[in-house]
């Protein structure tokens, strides 16, 4: 029997999850023209607190045997959002900006991996975020630019200057997924975290959406 590469055993058993997340409604109001400019800060905002931890993280991981492969100044988002906020909000942006509990959930939830050295559970997130920001977030910031005359200012995080080919980017980093030596187990265990990360981001527009509601 052929043994299914990791990556597409992970594209398989997360793909439901992936549709959740997708179809929240405070994304989809945004999508549509319903969400306005200060819910797409708000968005930016929270980004901000995802990969600060992401991002510290990965400074830890980038010696790991296992998880060094993946990390790249290429995908590093940190610094473009934080110009994105100073553009978006003003030069006091960081005053400006709270974590909200899902957010803050987690950021938690990385540094607790980083914490316990976990190569794989770093790489569950990583692959969630980036390969989620190459794929789908092309169509988010051409739709921001679109809907509130963005050119690159405020939507740089959505731009990545350095991967000239984003599919093939994508497709080399399935064959680093497919060429980690993980047991079934950890396999197993990294699925579960990729859909944990899934969560995190569905739970993140349901609270972006009650924050609304409460302002």
């Amino acid at each position: 029997m052929a043994v299914i590469p990791f990556s597409q055993a992970l594209r398989e058993r997360t793909w439901s999850s992936h549709g959740d997340s997708e179809g929240a409604d405070f994304m989809k109001d945004l999508m549509t023209g319903k969400g306005t400019r200060d819910d797409y800060i708000a968005l930016v905002a929270q980004h901000y607190f995802i990969y600060e931890a992401i991002e510290a993280a990965a400074e830890q991981f980038s010696t790991d045997p296992v998880a060094a492969p993946f990390i790249t100044s290429q995908l590093t988002r940190l610094p473009a959002i934080e110009a994105d906020l100073e553009f978006l909000i003003g030069a006091n942006w960081r005053d400006q900006i709270t974590a909200l509990p899902t957010a803050a959930a987690y950021a938690a939830r990385v540094r607790e991996i980083a914490a316990q050295n976990w190569a794989g559970g770093f790489i569950a997130h990583h692959y969630t975020r980036y390969l989620g920001d190459l794929s789908g977030g092309q169509i988010i910031r051409t739709i921001m630019q679109r809907q509130f005359g963005f050119e690159t200012n405020g939507v740089g995080f959505y731009l990545f200057d350095e991967i000239a080919k984003p599919k093939e980017f994508k497709n080399t980093y399935r064959d680093q997924l497919d060429a980690v030596e993980w047991d079934d187990a950890e396999r197993d265990r990294v699925i579960e975290e990729v859909l944990a990360a899934y969560q995190f981001n569905t739970d993140l527009f349901i609270d972006l959406s009650r924050a609304k509601a409460a302002a």
